[in-house]
């Protein structure tokens, strides 16, 4: 069965879900205890958090005797994808270029992800295929 697109997370959201990539399957302990040096939230609000993004279907959760392990329904890359799809659409009016100026403009690249992103646009001009298809193409798999 084939998953609905990943949702877009809140910005609380995201901080928990930012945990999970880094970590992987986490209780609700330790992403608090992650989380909690920069949130002033309580634990039950961070597990409150973590059941309703059960429910939207963020998260999965397993279990393991009485502990409960929760983890990120969707990679990383999908959830950025649908976020950066949403903001282009919004913000940009569609237009890649304009989006990726205003990045540049307002946070210059390191000169790694410059070399990156000259690589992405030799490997689209090669293939004359655009770069988001290669990333549909790689989502799939």
């Amino acid at each position: 069965m084939k998953k609905s697109p990943a949702p877009k997370p809140t910005e609380a959201e995201l901080a928990i879900l930012r945990v999970l990539w880094e970590r992987g399957p986490s209780t609700v302990r330790q992403v608090h205890d992650v989380l909690a040096p920069e949130r002033e939230s309580g634990y039950t609000t961070t597990l409150k958090f973590m059941q309703l993004m059960t429910e939207k279907g963020m998260l999965e959760r397993t279990e393991d005797g009485r502990t409960h392990f929760y983890r990120a329904a969707y990679p990383e890359e999908a959830t950025q994808q649908r976020l950066i799809v949403d903001l282009l659409e919004r913000a940009f009016g569609g237009s890649s270029a304009k989006l990726v100026i205003q990045a540049l403009t307002a946070k210059p690249a390191s000169s790694e992800e410059l070399r990156e992103i000259r690589k992405l646009l030799q490997k689209e001009r090669r293939s004359g295929v655009p770069a988001d298809s290669v990333q549909k193409e790689k989502d799939r798999e």
